[in-house]
């Protein structure tokens, strides 16, 4: 599926008409509020560039004000907007490689997310943006993990027989493999659906775990630690026409203030999951560590269920799974 260049080209040729008096806008869309880190990615790019003072302004839409969350990817390629801080997994349906930004078991820890990020696997992700007329401008995985009612959950026998809750279809996939039952819910209703009963275990983000008080209907926690499978991808994206219409200065600007964005982001992402750990922890949660080999056993289960699924909707799936399989 390829996008329309038109409007792009349109918004960028408007971009550059500005008057030199005036500085050129930047259109920026994402569906978080102002507290959350990928706010704050986008809040330092922009104050960055302003302070470059190469008459470049980006002015950010945060909470869906502009687009709702699922829906930013087509006008971003369109040109109707010019960046956005996105879970690219969300296009899955559009470009389904994008799926493998949300695999279980593809990342083991930020480190290693860091080191994907500038792998071979993540540039031809990015030639798939190309082709949509967009580009990354900063990358940025966040972690997550498990909490159990009764039980600690960190390998693939601690979840048979639970009514279980997961982020992701893939992850779904890879828990029923498991032997679990599989409740469909957002991450605001894993609360209730605990204390209610309903629900017997949850993996879903490590800030979502804090601000949602998961710790108060939880025995233990499997905080996001040296080995953990829940990894999302959401990047901050710009559609490629417009930054191609910048001047180089404003191009630079806009590099310069990415790159510093995505370090502070690979750092905060580090944080966030430590803070969810000290939270439970200081609320009396048992924290559970997951071992290698209960990594490895969990990725078996993700090989037979999700990344089979995968592969059935691309034809070129293997080989960028193979790619993204082989970063150390």
């Amino acid at each position: 599926m390829k996008f329309t260049k038109t409007l792009a080209a349109t918004a960028a040729t408007v971009l550059l008409g500005t008057s030199a008096m005036h500085a050129a806008e930047l259109r920026l869309s994402h569906q978080f509020s102002e507290s959350d880190l990928r706010h704050k990615v986008a809040q330092m790019v922009a104050d960055e560039v302003a302070a470059a003072d190469v008459d470049l302004d980006i002015k950010i839409f945060p909470t869906q004000s502009l687009f709702k969350a699922r829906e930013q990817y087509k006008p971003l390629a369109r040109g109707q907007v010019d960046m956005i801080v996105f879970p690219l997994a969300y296009a899955g349906g559009l470009r389904n490689p994008y799926n493998l930004t949300l695999m279980p078991g593809l990342v083991k820890n930020h480190d290693h997310a860091a080191r994907l990020n500038d792998s071979e696997f993540m540039d031809e992700i990015e030639s798939i943006l190309n082709e949509d007329d967009v580009m990354t401008l900063v990358h940025g995985y966040l972690a997550g993990g498990f909490a159990g009612t009764e039980e600690c959950i960190t390998a693939p026998d601690d979840v048979q027989g639970k009514q279980t809750r997961a982020a992701g279809k893939a992850f779904e996939q890879m828990l029923a493999g498991a032997g679990a039952s599989i409740a469909s819910m957002s991450s605001a209703e894993i609360y209730n659906a605990m204390q209610t009963g309903v629900l017997d275990a949850a993996n879903t983000s490590s800030s979502s775990f804090v601000s949602y008080r998961i710790y108060e209907q939880v025995a233990c926690f499997t905080p996001a630690g040296e080995y953990a499978l829940w990894f999302m991808y959401q990047p901050m994206l710009m559609n490629k026409s417009t930054f191609e219409g910048l001047t180089e200065e404003q191009q630079q600007a806009l590099l310069d203030a990415s790159a510093k964005a995505e370090a502070y982001y690979l750092e905060e992402a580090k944080a966030q999951d430590t803070n969810a750990r000290e939270v439970f922890a200081e609320n009396g949660v048992e924290i559970a560590e997951m071992t290698e080999e209960e990594f490895n056993a969990w990725q078996t289960i993700a090989k037979e269920t999700a990344y089979k699924a995968f592969l059935e909707g691309s034809p070129d799936g293997q080989r960028l799974l193979d790619l993204a399989l082989s970063v150390e």
